[in-house]
C-alpha cells in the first residue's frame, strides 16, 4: 500500500489516497478514476511530499537547536498543540458533564443493541426503563419514523468496560 499527497488543480484541494502502488495510481489516473473529495474535479495530481523514512533503531535522534543559529537569537520555544479553554467554558463543561452523568446513573447501558431495546420498550415487549448506548443516523432515522424518540446525549459516553 502507498498513500501520496494529492491536490486538485481546480481547487487547490489537498487530500491524500490510498494506492496498491504506483502503477495503479497511474491507472486510475489515466482513466478518470479520481476526484477531488471536496469539489469532485477529475483534474488530480500528486503533490509534492517529502519521504517518511524512519531512523535506524540504533540511531538518537538529533537535539533540536536552541536557536536559530544566530547569537542573539532568543530560546526557541516549544510548541504545543493545547487550546485555552475559558474558565467560563470549562465551568460550563462541568457542570454538563455533572447533569449528564446524574442522568445516566438510572439508565442501562446497552451498547449497538441500542435501536433494538428502544423498539422493545415502545411496543411493550420489555419493562419501560431509561436506556442509553449507540445507534447509527440510519437506526435513529426508523426509530422517529416508528415514533421512538431518540435524544442524542451532548457529551460522548465511554461504555462501562472502557472505563478504568
Amino acid at each position: 500500500m502507498i498513500i501520496f499527497d494529492l491536490t486538485c488543480s481546480e481547487g487547490g484541494h489537498r487530500f491524500e489516497g490510498w494506492f496498491a502502488s504506483s502503477a495503479d495510481y497511474a491507472d486510475q489516473q489515466a482513466n478518470g478514476l479520481l476526484d477531488c473529495p471536496v469539489c469532485g474535479s477529475s483534474k488530480i495530481e500528486k503533490a509534492a511530499m517529502a519521504p517518511n523514512v524512519a531512523r535506524k533503531g540504533n540511531q538518537t535522534p538529533a537535539a533540536a537547536p536552541a536557536t536559530d543559529g544566530r547569537p542573539d537569537s532568543p530560546p526557541a520555544k516549544p510548541v504545543s498543540s493545547r487550546v485555552t479553554v475559558p474558565a467560563e467554558y470549562q465551568e460550563l463543561i462541568g457542570k454538563l458533564a455533572k447533569a449528564q452523568a446524574q442522568m445516566l446513573s438510572n439508565s442501562e447501558w446497552v451498547g449497538d443493541k441500542f435501536a433494538a431495546r428502544a423498539r422493545d420498550i415502545h411496543y411493550g415487549d420489555a419493562d419501560e426503563k431509561p436506556i442509553h448506548g449507540t445507534a447509527s443516523a440510519e437506526e435513529v432515522a426508523d426509530l422517529a419514523e416508528e415514533g421512538i424518540t431518540a435524544t442524542p446525549l451532548p457529551l460522548p459516553v465511554l461504555p462501562p468496560e472502557s472505563k478504568n
